[in-house]
């Protein structure tokens, strides 16, 4: 096995740079005692740039960006990005703590373009283990080869597509791809949307306020009992807490996958102010008289087909409470089906040194490491039922970087916080 000369080993290895692993960089940047590096397939850094729709924006504040929590004073931080862009005093005067998602973006790239560790254009094809040097093989699809002592995963979460829609055919898309798509998509006759949560409502949004224009049926559809709002009240936000992460890891995993499913509300909700605005548009497209749309809860899809003469597409779904079958047919078809957490198939060779619990998914430890050491393989969001809600949270993204370096030193580098919470969540 060749590595490059003075290559040497590196105190870690961080695969994929999303917003966590970017962050990530940006507190080890000063930190002399580590010697880092970030692989990125992507030739630049991006962050659902498929769903940057005019006004679109954070539904976390300001503070929850690449840093701040860990350290309020690194360079990296929102507000010094501001300050270089010289849009400082106009974020100040527009009183909103919740930076646009383009501006979230173009953040996150100004902090990658500074940062030393970072490889773009760079894919990894296997991760193994060399017992004998006791060191991570990171192997990329160009044939080089880098030593690691740990390894940090930070791939985040592909986006899902239903069983019934695989192979399906046709032009339908994830939510994911809905900008690029949109011109396209508004040529069709119909056009419908399945799936609910934010992505779902902002899409919507948008088709509905342009569908007097174009002239499309728009229906929206979701498995969910109803359209649920995002919980955002400040007790319920104490549970992205260092003391809700201690008792809901603690629980049994039986417990923990329950809860899984009971909590999406708590971060895949709908913002208020746009369920609100959705029904305001409605309201006012209705007053010059019925507009072609509908939207349906408690409806699963089961059956899709595609048919290639009509460019149509038939869904089949079942309307749960009442128990009944029914179809729509669609020209458009577009997805916000989620992101589900897959295990990257560069880690089989790692296999017999990663731990996964009773269902298949990475057992992750109070401390983010999913290998058998305990203490070398760590992970980056993927863990809501180890970790709850504070896995995919901006906010607490500085937090578990800062937890991650301090286990990655022996000994705290960033205070890390262990009460913050006024509530008592065990007893």
């Amino acid at each position: 096995m060749s590595t490059p000369e003075n290559a040497g080993t590196y105190d870690f290895i961080g695969i994929g740079l999303g917003p966590f692993n970017l962050g990530l960089a940006c507190l080890t940047e000063p930190i002399d005692e580590l010697n880092g590096l970030f692989l990125e397939s992507k030739p630049d850094f991006e962050w659902h740039s498929g769903m940057f729709l005019d006004g679109a924006h954070l539904q976390t504040p300001f503070m929850s960006d690449l840093v701040t929590l860990a350290d309020p004073t690194s360079p990296f931080s929102f507000l010094n990005y501001l300050k270089e862009k010289g849009r400082l005093y106009s974020f100040y005067i527009r009183e909103n703590f919740y930076p646009l998602r383009a501006e979230y973006d173009d953040y996150c790239r100004w902090a990658a373009n500074k940062v030393t560790s970072v490889r773009f254009s760079t894919t990894v094809s296997a991760v193994s283990y060399d017992e004998a040097g006791q060191v991570y093989v990171v192997t990329t699809e160009s044939g080089e080869t880098f030593l690691a002592r740990r390894i940090v995963l930070g791939t985040g979460t592909p986006a899902y597509v239903p069983d019934s829609c695989r192979e399906l055919g046709g032009d339908l898309i994830h939510n994911s791809r809905y900008v690029p798509n949109k011109e396209a998509l508004q040529r069709k006759k119909s056009i419908t949307i399945v799936g609910s949560g934010q992505s779902a409502a902002e899409i919507y949004h948008d088709l509905l306020s342009e569908i007097d224009v174009h002239g499309y049926r728009l229906n929206w559809v979701t498995r969910s009992p109803r359209f649920f709002p995002l919980e955002y009240t400040k007790l319920t936000l104490e549970m992205t807490s260092p003391e809700y992460v201690d008792y809901f890891h603690a629980l049994p995993e039986e417990t923990r996958y329950r809860l899984e499913s009971q909590q999406k509300g708590l971060f895949k909700g709908i913002n208020g102010d746009l369920i609100d605005g959705i029904f305001d548009l409605l309201y006012q497209k209705n007053f010059a008289g019925p507009v072609p749309t509908r939207l349906l809860t408690n409806s699963a899809l089961h059956t899709a087909s595609y048919d290639e003469t009509t460019g149509t597409y038939t869904l089949g779904f079942r309307q749960e409470e009442q128990e009944k079958e029914y179809e729509i047919e669609t020209e458009g078809l577009i997805l916000a089906t989620g992101y589900k957490y897959a295990v990257p198939a560069f880690l089989e060779p790692l296999k017999d040194r990663l731990r996964f619990d009773g269902r298949g998914r990475f057992d992750v430890a109070r401390n983010y490491a999913v290998d058998t050491t305990g203490r070398e393989v760590f992970l980056q969001n993927a863990g809501v039922h180890t970790h709850s809600i504070t896995s995919p949270d901006l906010g607490m993204g500085a937090y578990r970087n800062a937890y991650i370096i301090g286990e990655m030193l022996g000994s705290e580098y960033y205070p890390v916080e262990k009460t913050i919470a006024f509530q008592e969540f065990a007893v």
